[in-house]
């Protein structure tokens, strides 16, 4: 069975820590390979290395550091379909599926490479009688990331390639369910010629996590994962004086006006939910209709969602593939359980839909549950699997109230050909993305992911934009008499 290795100071070692984290194809229920739990000193090891390596890399200049990215970037894709095989192997989604996870990670590098000079400072002559200020960004030194498992290439690259590019130096903890995209990533970061220390990847579970927040060294954390846990990184990083930015758990809503364009929205509709299995920060939860066209919404909902084609994400023609592990794949179907004795009407039942041909996968078909009303577990908790539950709204201003009420606020989206419609759901909905016929209003590289409420912890947001740059730099003022 295959080791995930640790990559350290430019070479690649195997974990000495006992415990151990097996991996699965999530397909076939088989085991691949095993990660081992990181000790203290391994990483406390690593993080020295990334501290030394800082040291040096911040005095490279800024047009040198971007010359990696851009090495970075064409390894990337030109290793699209291989990176894309392994993610599809170790979490389960399609090919196809696992190919954007990639793309999105090469825009990072574009968008990072791009946001870097936005680090060159300002300068004012004579702000009084022979004064001169200046304003200059300055790096701050080791980044940790920290990501889940559902995303494993895209999410570290909303950090990793903007932390670098600034002039720090990151460590970055995969998921332990997932590692072995981000070490193939590790090889081409290796062929790009990065210095030693400047990128490095260790492995484990909540102990390596634990390490990483104690350590004074590490000056800031990058986290996407469940709320609690991201509550636990923010407060424990914090009061160690770290930066963090922590991306965390999700409700979203997708409104279908009753003059929506259904026939043309519906396929993007069931690629909101049931895309990667639902397991995603922005997959669509509840679908929310009015009265008069609820009927009409459910049975078009349904049609679609009874024909995706479960499989194997490297088979032609999969539309879904499994969830990551067993004790996920019962952890939703308690859910389902938990639907229909608080009186969830299921009207299609994944559990009824498995894959013949892969008997021991943890797959669960798109399930479907209508008339779900206020206070009821399917509204209130994020599921993370292929689940939709079908709410019916008095009103537009009704379904806006009810979407506020929730304790996450990372997406919602509506389907109208109003324009009226749009700027009141816009404008009223308390969530960070907000979708407009857009089934997942995933943002751009060039864009901050922008959650709220619960569903993030921090003060500067994930991926493009200013934030990044604020959250990986700090500002230095330089007052000079001559």
């Amino acid at each position: 069975m295959k080791s995930i290795m640790n990559y350290v100071n430019g070479k690649f070692e195997e974990g000495d820590g006992k415990e151990k984290y097996e991996v699965f194809n999530p397909a076939f229920g088989k085991k691949i390979a095993a990660v081992r739990e990181g000790r203290r000193r391994e990483i406390d090891g690593a993080i020295d290395d990334a501290h030394d390596a800082q040291l040096k890399w911040q005095r490279v200049p800024i047009s040198d550091r971007i010359k990696y990215l851009f090495r970075l970037e064409n390894l990337l894709w030109n290793n699209l379909d291989k990176i894309a095989e392994v993610t599809t192997i170790e979490h389960g989604k399609t090919f196809e599926e696992s190919k954007g996870d990639v793309v999105r990670a090469i825009q990072n590098v574009e968008s990072a490479a791009a946001a870097s000079y936005q680090i060159m400072g300002k300068s004012n002559k004579q702000i009084a009688t022979g004064i001169d200020e200046e304003l200059v960004r300055v790096p701050l030194g080791v980044f940790a990331v920290i990501s889940p498992f559902n995303f494993p290439v895209m999410i570290p690259f909303w950090f990793l390639p903007y932390a670098v590019a600034l002039g720090n130096t990151v460590v970055i903890k995969p998921s332990e369910k997932t590692p072995m995209s981000m070490e193939m990533i590790m090889n081409l970061i290796s062929e790009a010629g990065f210095p030693e220390g400047v990128i490095q990847q260790i492995n484990g579970g909540k102990e390596a996590v634990d390490y990483i927040l104690e350590n004074k060294k590490v000056v800031g954390v990058s986290f996407v994962g469940s709320t609690p846990v991201a509550e636990y990184v923010y407060k424990k990083g914090t009061s160690n004086k770290k930066r963090v930015q922590g991306g965390a758990s999700a409700k979203n809503y997708v409104m279908v006006m009753p003059d929506a364009d259904l026939e043309g929205s519906i396929n993007n509709i069931i690629g909101s939910f049931y895309g990667n299995a639902g397991e995603r920060c922005l997959a669509g939860s509840v679908l929310v209709t009015l009265d008069e066209n609820h009927d009409r919404v459910l049975k078009a909902f349904k049609k679609k969602a009874a024909e995706l084609k479960l499989g194997y994400g490297m088979e032609s023609g999969t539309d879904m593939g499994p969830l990551i592990r067993k004790e996920h794949l019962e952890r939703v179907e308690n859910y389902i359980d938990i639907g229909i004795e608080e009186g969830g009407k299921i009207v299609l039942d994944g559990r009824m839909s498995r894959s013949a041909k892969y008997p021991k996968g943890f797959f669960l078909g798109p399930s479907i549950f209508d008339r779900v009303e206020e206070g009821m577990t399917l509204m209130n908790e994020e599921i993370f699997g292929p689940v939709a539950s079908f709410y019916t709204a008095e009103s537009l201003d009704d379904a806006i109230e009810v979407m506020n009420k929730s304790r996450y606020g990372n997406a919602s989206t509506i389907y109208t050909t109003s324009g009226l419609n749009a700027r009141k759901f816009s404008e009223g909905v308390d969530a960070g993305n907000i979708g407009v016929n857009v089934g997942v209003a995933a943002p751009i590289a060039f864009y901050p992911f922008s959650g709220r409420k619960d569903s993030f912890f921090g003060d500067l947001h994930p991926q493009g934009g200013d934030d990044n740059v604020l959250f990986f730099t700090e500002r230095k003022v330089i007052i000079s008499k001559w």
